[in-house]
């Protein structure tokens, strides 16, 4: 009897330790305010990005990664919930003195608890925007064994700060300090130490939002730019370079054949196409993406999408199909063996067919909103994308499949089009008596923040 006890034991650790070999670890790298044609691998010619230019070419281009929307705290809670800004609980960047962001609600599920419960460890690092350490939204009370960073979206304007946090504990700097330092190597650290378990790391890097300053601008210091751009540029290189040193500790640890590493920013870029940035980086790639940040023109919500898992991600391609910030819990979910909470309604679909070359899973729509001063709306189906610019406007209406760079409204043209895009864009949006859509008044100064 005892054996067979045993034999059973033996036999049911076999199978857990089995199960849990087969689960990724999964990498997601945010960064903050880059532009699609920053890097090398997106034709950026003047800055150097050569690490994430090898990243894709052992890996795959996802030129279609749409952001959640195009600020910070609600592009990430579109990211870590799983809905899209028609349904998500935050829906604009909303600061609360002294320090911190509209927090996510009581109940939220975030894809870090949903891992947590497949046995992943846990961890964020940089920068978290959806809750200070008292409230419903700390990142330790949704899923995260262990946080590092910036935990305000205004306190991680400072590259050298006079504190970051350490999980919920203040941490006093000198203010000489590059911050960006000690949250790489808190990094290392961690996924060190989870090198023989499964792991979930989100590192939201604060690079390359503003303010604009760095410890070194190395290459970049005798070009004859001005200040800003040399010090831009040496922004990318930076979170370049330390994207580059964490995929080399994955091979050093010999973990990197079972790590899922995606790289993205949150929104678009920061520069107007037409400022001294945006036009000597091309960060528009020559009037192909209009719009940037705190806009819903494509600009603003494509994202500089790389995937990489040897062995499972095709090396060297380019994906054209169009996926989402909120079709990564799903997608997580499925890579981890485990179902999101029973009665969860999400807005995403699990690309995990598309990310190993498989075609691309059908869907209705995709679907957008912002709530910065008169809210904004966007709907895309098929190749037909509609932008609302406030509740009183006309939508425009563009073929994203001949005119990219949305240059030519067709709303006149294709009235029955029209009808169906604002049909979807009203039955995507969820009322919620903080997100109204009516008409603001425009109020100098408001709606204008920095994060």
């Amino acid at each position: 009897m005892k054996i067979r006890i045993i034999l059973a034991m033996t036999l049911l650790l076999l199978e857990v330790t089995s199960f849990a070999a087969t689960q990724p670890n999964i990498i997601f790298i945010l960064c903050d305010d880059l532009a699609q044609g920053d890097l090398g691998c997106y034709g950026q010619k003047l800055i150097q990005t050569p690490n994430l230019d090898r990243m894709a070419a052992e890996g795959t281009l996802f030129p279609q990664l749409y952001s959640g929307t195009s600020v910070c705290a609600p592009s990430r809670t579109s990211l870590m919930t799983g809905l899209h800004t028609g349904v998500s609980p935050i829906r604009a960047n909303r600061e609360i003195k002294p320090e911190g962001q509209k927090p996510l609600p009581e109940g939220t599920v975030t894809v870090a608890q949903v891992l947590k419960s497949a046995g992943y460890a846990t961890a964020c690092m940089g920068k978290w925007g959806m809750g200070m350490f008292d409230t419903t939204g700390s990142p330790l009370k949704v899923g995260f064994d262990h946080f590092y960073g910036y935990n305000c979206q205004r306190h991680a304007h400072n590259y050298f700060p006079n504190y970051l946090w350490a999980d919920d504990q203040h941490i006093p700097l000198d203010g000489k300090t590059y911050a960006q330092d000690l949250i790489q190597q808190d990094v290392e650290k961690w996924v060190t130490r989870q090198a023989t378990q499964p792991f979930f790391l989100f590192y939201a890097i604060t690079l390359p939002h503003g303010s604009f300053r760095i410890d070194d601008l190395g290459i970049y210091r005798d070009r004859p730019w001005t200040p800003l751009h040399k010090t831009y540029a040496a922004m990318v290189t930076r979170l370049d370079c330390d994207v580059g040193r964490l995929l080399a500790l994955l091979k050093s640890l010999k973990i990197d054949d079972n790590t899922l590493v995606i790289f993205s920013g949150d929104n678009g870029a920061s520069f107007d196409p037409k400022s001294e940035v945006g036009k000597l980086f091309n960060q528009d790639m020559s009037g192909k993406l209009r719009g940037y940040k705190r806009s819903l023109y494509e600009g603003a919500l494509r994202q500089a999408g790389i995937a990489r898992w040897p062995g499972q991600v095709p090396a060297g391609r380019t994906c054209e199909e169009p996926c989402a910030f909120w079709d990564f819990l799903p997608s997580a979910a499925e890579l981890a063996g485990v179902l999101p909470p029973s009665g969860y309604q999400g807005s995403g679909i699990s690309v995990v067919s598309l990310l190993k070359g498989g075609a691309a899973p059908p869907r209705d729509f995709f679907y957008w909103e912002l709530h910065e001063g008169t809210p904004l709306q966007a709907v895309r189906f098929g190749n037909w994308k509609a932008v609302k610019n406030g509740p009183a406007r006309r939508s425009e209406l563009y073929d994203l499949s001949t005119d990219l760079a949305e240059t030519k409204d067709l709303a006149d043209e294709k009235p029955d089009i029209l009808q169906k895009a604002e049909q979807l864009m009203s039955a995507a949006h969820s009322p919620h008596p903080d997100w109204p859509l009516i008409e603001k008044p425009k109020v100098k100064g408001k709606g204008k923040g920095k994060k």
